[in-house]
């Protein structure tokens, strides 16, 4: 897809960080958005953002986690626009794992699953079945993680474990995508190559009241980017961060460059990838890796 312009994108965890710059940079296209998130306030403000580049906006609360807010959504949107070009599941949270993983409790496990894997899969059932049936040229963008895709953080298991899930689920729907050699294009957007200012570490401010947080549950100290920049300081290290705007910027690069790989790596986490390839190919114990 190269033009944006009077295409209808629709945009979970539109709200804010990669989400919000998104809307924001197809917006810039003239692209008609649809913001959906699970914080109305948020949502509010991204419409007006939108709206005032020239184009038209949707705003729905809703929750990935839910089947059947992402049916509704799906519905609204239709409603609303008639046709569908983009859609980003994008939505997803950080669990603040610390301790060991034997340790945690079911229910931050729960949560992490429902909103970063089944977020996913509930947006591919309302959604792709339209795209599919309209069969006109149209993107299907799954928001993943290096952590998980490419390699495994030892300190946040449960995202990780939900973003590898994620990655096997985008891979596998392209393949089948292409078998069916529609128009549908599937892309896999992994936001970097740094640690993306976002408000991720502070995901608990969603939490869904049925998975309450376990109030023995030990602190990581990390609930903003500016934490983790603060504790790096600490033992003598500078965190590198990337802008969600740049995110937006190098995601519509991707889409115009038909590429269902959508990254960007560091040197650092190149050599981190390849290391763990060669630990699987040569039977080699896993060692873990350092990015930062």
């Amino acid at each position: 897809m190269q033009d944006f312009s009077n295409k209808v994108a629709v945009i979970t965890g539109a709200g804010s960080g990669v989400g919000r710059c998104l809307a924001l940079a197809l917006a810039r296209e003239g692209a008609n958005i649809v913001i959906a998130d699970i914080e109305s306030d948020a949502i509010d403000k991204v419409v007006a953002e939108v709206q005032a580049l020239g184009v038209d906006a949707l705003g729905h609360v809703s929750d990935v986690s839910k089947a059947e807010s992402m049916q509704a959504l799906a519905t609204a949107t239709l409603q609303k626009f008639g046709t569908i070009h983009l859609v980003f599941a994008n939505a997803g949270v950080g669990t603040g794992e610390a301790g060991n993983m034997w340790d945690y409790d079911e229910n931050d496990w729960q949560w992490g699953f429902q909103v970063n894997t089944w977020g996913v899969i509930h947006s591919i059932n309302a959604f792709m079945p339209i795209l599919m049936r309209q069969n006109i040229e149209s993107n299907f963008v799954i928001t993943g993680s290096g952590n998980g895709a490419f390699l495994m953080m030892p300190d946040t298991p449960i995202y990780t474990a939900s973003k590898a899930a994620v990655q096997a689920i985008a891979e596998n729907l392209y393949f089948q995508v292409q078998a069916c050699q529609s128009n549908v294009m599937v892309n896999a957007l992994f936001p970097g190559p740094h640690v993306v200012n976002t408000g991720i570490f502070n995901s608990e401010r969603n939490r869904p009241e049925d998975l309450p947080m376990q109030t023995e549950k030990p602190d990581s100290g990390i609930h903003s980017v500016d934490d983790m920049r603060e504790i790096m300081k600490e033992y003598g290290m500078q965190l590198q961060t990337t802008e969600p705007s740049e995110v937006a910027e190098f995601a519509l690069e991707g889409i115009r460059e038909n590429q269902f790989w959508i990254t960007r790596m560091t040197e650092k986490s190149k050599l981190a990838i390849q290391e763990r390839m060669e630990n699987i190919f040569t039977l080699q114990n896993p060692t873990a890796p350092n990015v930062l």
